[in-house]
C-alpha cells in the first residue's frame, strides 16, 4: 500500500513540475484572430496588422509565419518578443480573382501553444468596365 501511495505522488509530483514548466513559457495574446476585409476592389492589394503581446514569461520567437497560398504575403517581428512587449504579423492579401476568399496563416513559435492560426477573409468584387 506504501509503495502505491509512494508512486502517486511521484506521477503527482511530474504532473506538478510539468505543468508549473509551462506557466514559464511565452504564449502570445493576439488583438484579434481573424480579420474581414469586407468587400475590396479587383486587383487592389490589402493590408492587415495582427498585433499580439507575450503574456508569457520567456521570450517569445516566431520560427515561422506561413500563408496557406501564393496571395498572400506575411511579413513579422523576427526579433524575440520580451515578457510583456508586442510583436506583429503583417498580412498583404493581393486580390486578383473575384470572389470570396477565406485564408488561413501558420504562425510556429516558442509559445506553450507552438502553432497558432489566424485568417483573412473578405470578397474580392470585379471592377467596373471602363468605357473608352
Amino acid at each position: 500500500m506504501k509503495k502505491i501511495l509512494m508512486i502517486c505522488a511521484v506521477i503527482l509530483g511530474f504532473a506538478f513540475t510539468a505543468s508549473a514548466q509551462d506557466s514559464q513559457k511565452a504564449e502570445f495574446k493576439f488583438n484579434e484572430e481573424k480579420h474581414d476585409f469586407g468587400k475590396i476592389p479587383q486587383g487592389t492589394p490589402v493590408t492587415t496588422v495582427f498585433e499580439f503581446t507575450n503574456v508569457g514569461k520567456e521570450p517569445l520567437i516566431l520560427t515561422e509565419v506561413r500563408p496557406t497560398c501564393g496571395c498572400t504575403i506575411a511579413d513579422y517581428t523576427k526579433t524575440p518578443v520580451k515578457s510583456g512587449d508586442k510583436g506583429s504579423i503583417k498580412i498583404t492579401y493581393n486580390a486578383a480573382a473575384a470572389a470570396p476568399f477565406n485564408k488561413t496563416i501558420v504562425v510556429k513559435s516558442n509559445a506553450v501553444t507552438p502553432e497558432k492560426y489566424l485568417n483573412i477573409i473578405g470578397e474580392v468584387v470585379a471592377k467596373p468596365a471602363s468605357s473608352k
